[in-house]
């Protein structure tokens, strides 16, 4: 069971690549395409920040940051009782994300983001934010389910 969580790990951060090797390839820089009219559009950026480009050009602060992230996300992970999938599978979605968006600025010294949301005022984000908001929301419910269980116990 444990080689689940590390191919989930390896698909999504390959996934993640991937589309950001494909929109740095194939759409210039603040392009907009259309995915989705009204709803979703691919706009290649690149922040060197985190969301809404907050802490721009801090890339010393993002190293230490991500280092320490996955340091400790690896410790939760390891730590985890096992038989706490939805928590365990939330700490991968963590570190996919974390790991993803790691990739682009040790290597690029930038973060690649693409995906736009027209209609509503929101910052271009990419596939590995999207993971983190997805581990986020896994934690949450995990520890719904947790509080809730011990309730009843």
């Amino acid at each position: 069971m444990q080689l689940i969580y590390w191919l989930l790990f390896a698909v999504l951060v390959a996934g993640d690549q991937g589309l950001k090797y494909f929109v740095t390839n194939n759409i210039a820089p603040m392009t907009v395409h259309d995915f989705i009219p009204g709803v979703l559009s691919l706009t290649h950026i690149t922040n060197t920040g985190a969301a809404w480009s907050m802490l721009e050009g801090k890339m010393l602060f993002f190293y230490l940051v991500t280092i320490i992230a996955v340091i400790v996300l690896v410790y939760l992970f390891v730590k985890a009782d096992k038989k706490d999938y939805l928590y365990r599978f939330s700490l991968i979605f963590l570190l996919a994300g974390t790991v993803g968006n790691a990739i682009d600025r040790f290597t690029r010294h930038f973060v690649v983001d693409m995906f736009n949301l027209d209609f509503i005022n929101f910052p271009i984000f990419n596939l590995a934010d999207t993971y983190i908001t997805v581990g986020v929301i896994l934690i949450v419910v995990s520890l719904i389910i947790q509080v809730a269980g011990e309730k009843n116990n």
